[in-house]
C-alpha cells in the first residue's frame, strides 16, 4: 500500500475530491506524478493550471447549499480601482494604467462564518491538499494555511451585473474551486506574464484596459474545477455576470508566511471587519513592508 498524506484529523477526502481520477493522496503514484509535472509546466508557461472535475458533483451541491445559506451575510466590496489597487497618481499622464479606474462589484462570505462541517473548510484543513498544491507550484519555499481568520478560505460571490475588473494580485499565487457558475459571463480572463519585476509594460497593459485582446487567455471554469493561478505578474479579470444565477467560488488561500495577516484597514475594506488578532499582528512587520 502506497503512503498517503491525509491530515491527522478524520476527513474523508475521498467523499469530497475525486481521488480515483486524481490520487493526490498517494505519494509516488504515477498518475499523481504526471499531474504534478503537468501542473508545473503549465505554471511556468502561462501561470495557470486547471484540474477539471476535481471536486465530486455531490460535494459541489453541498457547497452550493452552504454558500446560498450564508449569502445574506456576504460583505460587498464596491469600489473603483486601477489594476494595482493604488491611488490616482497625477505624476503619470491622464491616459495611463496607473490612472485608469474601473468599477468593481463583488463580495466575500468570510471564512469564520463556515461551520465545522463545511466541505470548503474540510478541503482547506486537509494536509494532503496543502502538499499537493505546493508540489504543483514547484516553489522551494513551503506553503502554509493562512492565519487570517476572515480571508483564509472564503467564498467569493458575484451577483448578476457584477464585474471584477482587470488587476494584479498582491500575492504570488491563488487557488480556487468554482462552486456555481453564472448563466452567462463570469469567465476568467488573463494575460500571462504581462509584466516582470524589471518591466511594468504599461503600453500593453493600457492596450488591454482599452479593450484590446492581444495575449488574452480565457478560462471558462466549470463547477468542481480546481484552478491554480500566479497573479502577481499576470493581469486578470472576471467578466460581467449575466442572467439570474449568482457565481460562487471557493478560495482556499495558502501563503509562504503563516503568521502574517491582512492589516486592519485592508481587512475592513475587503471583508467588512477586523478582529483583535488583526490589530495585534499589525504591530509586527514580518517582512519589513508597511502593508
Amino acid at each position: 500500500m502506497k503512503p498517503t498524506a491525509f491530515a491527522a484529523t478524520e476527513i474523508n477526502l475521498n467523499e469530497i475530491l475525486d481521488l480515483d481520477r486524481y490520487p493526490i493522496h498517494a505519494i509516488g503514484d504515477a498518475a499523481r506524478t504526471e499531474l504534478v509535472t503537468e501542473a508545473r509546466e503549465a505554471m511556468l508557461d502561462t501561470g495557470c493550471f486547471r484540474v477539471c472535475d476535481f471536486v465530486r458533483p455531490e460535494a459541489i451541491e453541498t457547497m452550493v447549499t452552504e454558500a446560498a445559506s450564508l449569502h445574506d451575510q456576504t460583505f460587498w466590496s464596491v469600489q473603483d480601482h486601477n489594476p494595482y489597487f493604488s491611488p490616482d497618481d497625477e505624476s503619470f499622464p491622464e491616459h495611463h494604467p496607473r490612472r485608469t479606474f474601473q468599477h468593481r462589484q463583488s463580495g466575500f462570505i468570510n471564512s469564520d462564518l463556515l461551520s465545522e462541517q463545511s466541505l470548503l473548510r474540510k478541503i482547506y484543513d486537509a494536509d494532503v491538499l496543502v502538499h499537493f498544491v505546493w508540489e504543483c507550484l514547484g516553489t522551494p519555499q513551503p506553503i502554509y494555511r493562512w492565519a487570517d481568520p476572515l480571508g483564509r478560505n472564503p467564498y467569493g460571490v458575484m451577483e448578476p451585473t457584477h464585474y471584477l475588473p482587470w488587476h494584479f494580485d498582491g500575492n504570488e499565487f491563488t487557488v480556487s474551486i468554482l462552486v456555481q457558475k453564472a448563466d452567462e459571463g463570469g469567465v476568467f480572463e488573463y494575460v500571462p506574464n504581462i509584466r516582470t519585476p524589471e518591466a511594468e509594460n504599461y503600453e500593453h497593459i493600457q492596450h488591454i484596459l482599452d479593450g484590446g485582446r492581444d495575449g488574452v487567455h480565457e478560462l471558462d471554469l466549470q463547477p468542481g474545477d480546481l484552478q491554480l493561478f500566479a497573479g502577481r505578474f499576470s493581469m486578470h479579470r472576471v467578466t460581467r455576470i449575466i442572467g439570474d444565477t449568482t457565481r460562487y467560488i471557493g478560495l482556499p488561500t495558502y501563503v509562504h508566511d503563516p503568521y502574517r495577516m491582512n492589516r486592519p484597514y485592508h481587512s475592513e475594506s475587503i471583508y467588512g471587519r477586523a478582529t483583535e488578532m488583526h490589530r495585534e499582528r499589525a504591530n509586527v512587520l514580518v517582512d519589513g513592508l508597511v502593508d
